[in-house]
């Protein structure tokens, strides 16, 4: 059966088509991105309310065959929740929190690995490597169990000890390198090389996107599709920025939405901010960031492939970056969890600090829409 979608590269627009396995784009090294024959029409708006929640609710927005199944542990549909005390605290009227840490494996890192384990699996792959900081590891090693498939992990040795716990609890095979993520990538393509893993790092595959682009798919959805004013998201490699991005261009496009879309604004830690410094610059493209350090794990990504398609969307959308300390995000984090109940991740932390530090700036106001991500779950990083 013809798929019915391509992959067409992000920066030379090289297109192919979709079956079989694809890394990035073999002509300039960039991600390649799912680009659909059609997207669907408006009147489906009226069947996603009788059905079952989750991401594969959305599966004409994405890149499954209609006689195929996924690799599902139950992802996505995960709550747009008011925060009533913290937007007193803050005088943000309108602030609320989409909580990914109720994903499966605790983060938001599942929606991207269901998708991409679907399509690797149904394209015949039976064995998986990734580096990680810690939360797409603990997926992968779960939707690896899901399809029957091995897994390789390879993670720096000072991640948190429950994520390691857990990647080991789902039968993945663990190696832990002395470094950040740069040099876990680095190990992970010698393992796909010397084992014939399929490498589903960070937009070297391209449809953890797809998964991710259902974050945005939800929001318009939870937000009786009139989207926010600005939405403010913890970035390392960006999969979620960028997917959410597509979401929304194609939902206009589709007909789904009208109107302008959000001001997009991604959040990073200081002591590893190379978007915030690129953006600032003027750049286009991120230069790797030296000696990275950040109790927000997530946040330590020095050089992301991803750089040029996150630009490329704050600019797009009139957003911006901005950097936090690793106080201000700890202090944040515990915030959430204090006075709203949400078992907030120090990435989450990272995004309400940073939506607290726009307005402070006068980069949003304080009467607008704004959702800020709690990525992940708090537990995970506890000793």
């Amino acid at each position: 059966m013809r798929l019915h979608w391509t992959l067409r590269c992000s920066e030379c627009a090289d297109e192919r088509a979709a079956e079989g396995l694809h890394g990035v784009c073999p002509s300039c090294g960039a991600p390649y991105l799912v680009r659909y024959a059609s997207l669907p029409e408006p009147a489906l708006r009226g069947a996603l309310g009788i059905r079952v929640g989750g991401l594969w609710r959305w599966r004409e927005w994405l890149p499954l065959r209609e006689d195929e199944a996924p690799v599902s542990l139950g992802e996505g549909g995960t709550p747009l929740l008011s925060v009533p005390r913290l937007a007193a605290r803050h005088g943000l009227p309108h602030l609320s929190v989409k909580d990914e840490s109720l994903n499966p494996t605790g983060s938001f890192k599942a929606r991207g690995l269901s998708a991409a384990v679907t399509r690797a699996v149904g394209a015949g792959a039976s064995r998986f490597v990734v580096p990680t900081a810690g939360n797409a590891g603990v997926a992968l090693a779960a939707y690896s169990a899901r399809a029957g498939a091995v897994a390789t992990v390879v993670a720096p040795r000072d991640t948190p000890p429950v994520i390691l716990d857990q990647i080991r609890g789902f039968g993945a095979e663990l190696e832990l390198v002395d470094g950040h993520i740069g040099d876990c990538g680095t190990r992970a393509r010698a393992v796909a090389a010397s084992t014939g893993a399929v490498d589903v790092s960070t937009l070297r595959e391209p449809y953890r996107i797809e998964g991710k682009k259902t974050l945005g798919l939800e929001l318009a959805e939870q937000c009786a599709w009139s989207l926010p004013d600005v939405i403010v998201y913890p970035t390392g490699g960006g999969t979620g920025l960028i997917g959410m991005w597509k979401a929304f261009t194609e939902l206009r496009e589709a007909g789904w939405i009208q109107g302008p879309l959000p001001r997009m604004f991604t959040v990073q830690a200081e002591g590893c901010a190379p978007v915030v410094r690129a953006f600032a610059a003027g750049a286009d493209r991120c230069e790797p960031w030296e000696r990275p350090h950040t109790t927000a794990m997530g946040l330590r990504v020095p050089s992301p492939l991803g750089g040029r398609l996150m630009l490329r969307a704050l600019r797009q959308s009139r957003g911006g970056a901005i950097a936090v300390s690793d106080d201000a995000l700890q202090a944040a984090a515990g915030a959430l969890h204090g006075l709203e109940g949400i078992d907030a991740s120090p990435e989450g932390g990272a995004a309400l600090a940073g939506a607290v530090a726009l307005v402070a700036g006068g980069q949003v106001e304080p009467d607008e829409r704004i959702v800020v991500f709690n990525t992940g779950a708090g537990w995970l990083y506890r000793p």
